[in-house]
């Protein structure tokens, strides 16, 4: 079978990114709470996870997933790899083919995922580079789906930082065909990658479809209606401009005021951690409309399917 990275959404087909969506949520309803009954889809295989970054979900959510699929997982950091020493991407994903039947990389350049599934013999899946975040998203719409139903032609607000995050959910919007609205200081507005991939939706709205992604000056009209708020960490690792970050997006802050101009029904999302008080009140995220636990749980859930699937077993 021919190797089924896991990289970005983008690259991925509705139907791919809706039957891995379809199966997390299978394996949710199913075998939550019955994990020595779930069928191990992955019996005997491994996994090895890779991390250039801190992580707490990330690195507990894939061990955690792999041993409820009947794997194993090694976890190791560029430190416990000679990748901390200098030996090249390519060299280390041979060598790891051989040892392993799939690897995910918690990366900063995104490059280095990009080399890391050229060379390897196995699939590659993305736990996060500073371009793009997909199993992120996905736990966020596998977690919007679970509350409120399909989230196809559903008003979905982004507030802030035009992050690795965000991409990754115009990439999911231009697939699932929900809105996706972006209200952002213009100093941090859309990245190029994130350009081009508006620009792309924009020319298949002119041919006939309809545009998915929005960039509001108000902030406000983000807010408007909306059925899901979305904000992360004005300071991300690795961003040198905190004091510079903070200034700019003060504005920008979801609180209560702000939650009230959405639909009635509307969540609001974080992918944590939060800095309560800065991009997020304590009395939203902490507040009956805050789904930000179960969307960190869903990660698990999300990782088990895209596990399967890269490995070809759903």
């Amino acid at each position: 079978m021919e190797k089924r990275h896991f990289i970005d959404l983008d690259i991925l087909s509705s139907e791919e990114i809706s039957h891995i969506l379809d199966k997390a949520l299978l394996m949710k309803k199913e075998f939550k709470d019955l994990r020595h009954k779930a069928p191990k889809l992955c019996d005997g295989r491994i996994l090895a996870t890779i991390f250039e970054k801190p992580s707490t979900r990330t690195r507990v959510s894939f061990d955690v997933a792999m041993r409820d699929l009947g794997g194993s997982c090694i976890s190791l950091s560029s430190n416990d790899l000679q990748l901390g020493r200098g030996e090249s991407i390519a060299d280390t994903a041979r060598v790891m083919s051989r040892y392993v039947d799939v690897m995910m990389l918690r990366t900063s350049a995104h490059q280095n995922l990009l080399d890391l599934a050229e060379f390897a013999d196995v699939p590659v899946i993305n736990g996060l580079t500073d371009r793009s975040h997909p199993c992120q998203i996905l736990a966020d719409i596998l977690t919007f789906i679970e509350k409120r139903g399909p989230i196809e032609g559903r008003k979905v607000a982004w507030i802030g930082d035009c992050n690795n995050v965000a991409l990754s959910a115009v990439h999911a919007a231009t697939k699932l065909g929900f809105s996706f609205y972006i209200a952002a200081p213009e100093q941090y507005g859309p990245t190029e990658a994130m350009q081009e991939a508006i620009a792309k939706d924009k020319a298949l709205g002119l041919t006939g479809g309809k545009s998915s992604i929005h960039i509001v000056d108000k902030i406000e009209d983000a807010f408007e209606g909306a059925d899901l708020i979305m904000t992360d960490t004005w300071v991300s690792m690795g961003d040198e401009d905190a004091a510079e970050r903070k200034e700019a997006f003060a504005p920008y802050q979801v609180n209560r005021e702000m939650m009230a101009l959405a639909d009635k029904d509307a969540l609001f999302m974080h992918c944590l951690p939060a800095y309560r008080g800065r991009e997020v009140t304590a009395d939203v995220i902490d507040g009956p409309q805050s789904v930000v636990f179960d969307e960190a749980e869903n990660r698990l859930h999300v990782q088990k399917a895209i596990i399967a699937w890269s490995l070809g077993a759903i």
